[in-house]
């Protein structure tokens, strides 16, 4: 097939690595895969370095200039399929479809778990324009048919895959001599973009309300950045908390870590990192929030508290720190539950059955309007 990924965002976290590694899993399988996003944006970088093809398009946001931009790329560069990741991307490709004789299908996947608009607009988006729409994760499947009307039919959940061979439990004392970590001190971690709904500003409150010797780990960089160094800075003993920025070695931060917390309250698929960190085999502490919950099983792969709750934090991360016995069980069964269930295979061949459906579906209409 040829495989065309549009994407808008010029901002860096999930979405963009898994549109990445969709692409290249994709590519590997024989496919030819371009995609399209704004020169400015961080993924037409990361794409380069993958090797994947890629196209710069002044498509950040919603305008003529966009909509002629993609529209003359596909009279050029005629594709089998386009995947499209963010409202922006979705919006240019529709219209830009219609301005086109014989447009290829367009696969919309939605990422996270936002209000979705139940507008006619929208339902035209969804229902119309969209030959089938993938999701992250099963919640979010059933906000997409409840908002939309769309049939329950064209909306599969496709949570993102990891690669479950990088991703493992290693020693963590060597993983701190490497990257220059306390080799004794309690490590609580999170790897995340820093962007508000993550959570991050409740747990650099709760982790202030340890135990002196504990410490917090950031790995990420986003919008939030200013604002939490700014937060760290008031309280005693700033040194324990370390922002790190983005890190390419995420394996080796996560073996590093006695456990991971995502406090997320908004916003959220099926996280990647969280996916990562249960790999790793770390026992978690995150919410319920978007499709978290198809991770997380409370007392059984993590422990799940109510989303924006300090205290709540405090108490699961005292009770991991405290009970080795729970933490290592946790972490064995959310390992298993991750490669069982969220491996790379899984959600390439998930993509690759509906960009095959989609074809073989919009051909089949092609030849009956044409009888």
């Amino acid at each position: 097939m040829k495989i065309l990924h549009t994407e808008a965002s010029c901002g860096w976290g999930g979405q963009e690595i898994r549109i990445l590694s969709e692409a290249s899993g994709l590519r590997d399988r024989g496919h030819e895969v371009t995609l399209v996003c704004p020169r400015e944006a961080r993924i037409f970088e990361e794409a380069g370095k993958l090797s994947l093809s890629v196209q710069a398009l002044p498509i950040a946001r919603k305008s003529i200039v966009g909509w002629r931009a993609l529209r003359d790329f596909l009279r050029q560069t005629p594709v089998d399929v386009i995947n499209t990741h963010s409202s922006t991307d979705s919006w240019l490709a529709a219209l830009a479809c219609t301005a086109l004789r014989a447009a290829p299908p367009l696969v919309r996947t939605r990422h996270i778990s936002a209000p979705i608009s139940s507008s006619w607009t929208t339902c035209w988006l969804y229902s119309r324009a969209s030959a089938h729409i993938a999701t992250t994760g099963e919640a979010l499947r059933r906000d997409v048919i409840a908002a939309t009307g769309i049939a329950p039919e064209r909306v599969t959940s496709v949570p993102t895959g990891i690669d479950t061979e990088r991703y493992v439990p290693g020693n963590r004392l060597a993983a701190r001599r490497l990257l220059g970590l306390d080799e004794s001190a309690p490590i609580v971690g999170i790897v995340a973009t820093l962007r508000s709904w993550k959570g991050h500003r409740y747990l650099v409150d709760a982790v202030a309300r340890l135990a002196p010797e504990v410490r917090l780990v950031i790995v990420g960089d986003g919008p939030q950045n200013e604002a939490l160094r700014t937060q760290i800075a008031t309280i005693d003993q700033p040194d324990r908390f370390l922002m790190a920025g983005n890190r390419e070695d995420v394996q080796n931060w996560l073996q590093a870590f006695d456990l991971f917390v995502l406090p997320s309250y908004a916003n959220e698929g099926v996280p990647q990192a969280l996916m990562q960190a249960m790999a790793a085999g770390l026992p978690c502490i995150t919410t319920q929030v978007g499709a978290i919950g198809e991770l997380a099983r409370d007392e059984d792969t993590a422990l799940v508290v109510k989303p924006q709750d300090t205290g709540a934090l405090v108490n699961a991360i005292e009770r991991l720190l405290h009970d080795s016995t729970l933490a290592q069980s946790l972490g064995t069964r959310a390992r298993q539950f991750v490669v069982a269930h969220h491996g790379r295979e899984a959600m390439l061949d998930k993509m690759e059955a509906i960009f095959n459906a989609v074809q073989t579906r919009d051909g089949a209409a092609e030849h009956a309007r044409g009888s």
